[in-house]
């Protein structure tokens, strides 16, 4: 499945992404910072704790990697490879994700806001 449209709203921090099946989905940027599949993998197997503090993040470039993946660059200066069947996944499975971060959150006492708050002027 490929993406075959992105709209990036800088305002809501979200892609809106279309499939070439038509369907269509927004997903936050704190969403793909959090799911990043460069913070799902884990050394010798032990469980990573969630990424937390991320409820401010931006993205502040997406580049298309061959024909089947996009990099996303974020303001706190991850980056990483979203092939387009793992954003089809995400997209088709949100609600259900978001979920099991917010309680893996809960349950480890991390939270999704931001350490600092920092205000330009």
């Amino acid at each position: 499945m490929a993406v075959t449209e992105i709209v990036h709203s800088k305002k809501q921090r979200e892609l809106t992404l279309t499939f070439n099946d038509d369907f269509s989905a927004a997903l936050s940027a704190e969403f793909l910072r959090v799911y990043s599949p460069l913070e799902q993998t884990s050394a010798k197997g032990k469980p990573k704790p969630p990424v937390s503090n991320k409820k401010l993040v931006a993205i502040t470039a997406i580049d298309n990697v061959g024909k089947h993946g996009l990099r996303i660059h974020f303001d706190d200066g991850h980056q990483a490879v979203y092939r387009h069947l793992l954003l089809q996944e995400f997209a088709h499975n949100k609600q259900r994700l978001w979920q099991e971060y917010l309680d893996a959150l809960a349950v480890t006492g991390y939270t999704r806001e931001a350490n600092i708050e920092i205000k330009q002027l």
